[in-house]
């Protein structure tokens, strides 16, 4: 049986003494009056048609709210999260567990029930935080900071060698599960594809290169033909209804999932090593495994893999936005967007509104000027006068100050809260992990501002 919150409080112990058990007081107290972000939470725990009010007893909705924030406030993995809420009286308080050694969660479970929160439940949960400081008075959102960031996904540094080396030994490896239910040929060629990937990246030269790479291109390609005929075979041998079982549907979806991704790497291997054409970032695979990353390169020195985010501080230093970008969008495009958003956030547009230079452009600066904001200031004009942006140099050097703040907040993120790679694999999980880590930052810096 599933609920929100728990009838009754299991015996738990008492948090004091320490100022983290102070924060972490504050912050549940802040949860607890907000019985609502638990019960969105519990919406995404059941969802798929599941009635709560049967079945075995789970963890509710608030306990998995409340471990989640645990987990990306320590920026714990599954099994050190669940050492410490068993280990730590503080923490098993905070999440509502109680003190019964036979009910402590396991990694796995905690892993399975996080990763159910959907990013859309948690955004609702941080703007319910925001209105929260809007009535305590410690944010106003009249005055706002924007600026934009990489957080990576968790992959290896591509190459195509690599991305062959991986169809091959990942398509053999699911060929050697199909071949649990189907009879096909198969021959494995993962240890050749092994030594062609580990002398292409020992080769001094290009053009000892390209015959390692015709030979690894080759084995891909037999690899994959194979995969086709075991897909081929399970189609054939299994009814409709039988791939609809658990153990067959997911074989079936993993190897058709792979094969697409094993067709793109092999196009944009041949392309750029063979044929010597420049393949655009739009076209590239950089990951088998994460497909959704992007190639960000970052003011023309450094390139990352992940997703682009940009968000919107306030003068209080919560993040009261953010947004996971598709591709690399050029933050010129970003600025009105994110100013419409917090419109929608507060009813109303901000007084005063900073970006980076990167965001200026005299079109931006009328639409903001047109949406209502009295003061825009980018931190590089670009041919922008000031008194357009705003009324006086007073203002603009106070709000070129301001700016500068979020990349203290930007910081604090990815040193304290794994903005600086993200370890959830898909990119619905992606979306997911960046506002978890932004509810769990807004809760202690609110929490903070409370106990001063």
């Amino acid at each position: 049986m599933r609920t929100s919150v728990l009838d009754q409080l299991p015996l738990v112990a008492q948090i004091a003494g320490h100022d983290h058990m102070a924060e972490l007081a504050a912050m549940s107290q802040l949860l607890d009056r907000h019985p609502r972000a638990a019960e969105l939470v519990l919406a995404d725990l059941v969802a798929g048609g599941i009635d709560p009010g049967k079945g075995r007893g789970g963890l509710c909705g608030e306990q998995v709210l409340r471990a989640a924030i645990v987990k990306q406030l320590n920026h714990y993995s599954y099994e050190q999260l669940a050492f410490h809420v068993a280990d730590s009286m503080s923490y098993r308080a905070f999440c509502r567990i109680g003190l019964d050694p036979d009910k402590l969660p396991s990694a796995s479970t905690l892993q399975d029930n996080i990763k159910k929160i959907r990013p859309e439940t948690m955004e609702a949960i941080n703007r319910m935080l925001v209105a929260e400081a809007q009535e305590q008075g410690v944010e106003d959102g009249q005055k706002v900071r924007t600026d934009c960031t990489v957080m990576e996904s968790n992959i290896h540094e591509p190459s195509d060698s690599s991305l062959l080396w991986d169809c091959v030994r990942v398509l053999a490896r699911l060929v050697h599960r199909a071949q649990e239910f189907v009879s096909t040929q198969f021959c494995d060629h993962t240890r050749r594809a092994k030594r062609r990937h580990i002398g292409i990246n020992n080769a001094k030269a290009m053009a000892a290169r390209v015959p390692l790479y015709r030979d690894l291109i080759r084995v891909t390609e037999k690899t994959v033909g194979y995969a086709k005929r075991a897909v081929e075979a399970l189609r054939t041998t299994y009814p409709a209804e039988a791939l609809e079982v658990a153990e067959l549907a997911q074989l079936d979806q993993e190897l058709r999932g792979y094969l697409q991704l094993a067709e793109r790497v092999l196009d944009q291997t041949r392309r750029r090593v063979l044929q010597g054409e420049s393949v655009p970032a739009t076209d590239k695979v950089v990951s088998i495994f994460e497909p959704h990353t992007d190639i960000i390169v970052k003011d023309r020195r450094e390139t990352l893999y992940g997703h682009k985010l940009c968000l919107t501080a306030g003068a209080s230093g919560l993040v009261l936005d953010c947004v996971v970008e598709a591709g690399n969008p050029a933050d010129a495009t970003l600025a009105v967007k994110m100013i419409k958003r917090q419109a929608d956030i507060f009813g109303r547009p901000p007084r005063q509104a900073t970006f980076d230079g990167g965001f200026a452009s005299k079109s931006n600066l009328a639409d903001l000027k047109g949406l209502g904001v009295q003061d825009v200031a980018f931190s590089k004009s670009r041919w922008l006068t000031l008194t357009d942006m705003v009324k006086n140099s007073w203002v603009y050097r106070q709000l070129k100050h301001f700016r500068a703040g979020i990349e203290s907040i930007i910081s604090f993120l990815k040193r304290c809260f794994g903005w600086d790679r993200c370890t959830w694999r898909s990119l619905e999980s992606f979306k997911a992990y960046t506002w978890t880590s932004v509810v769990a930052a807004n809760l202690l810096v609110l929490a903070r501002h409370t106990l001063r």
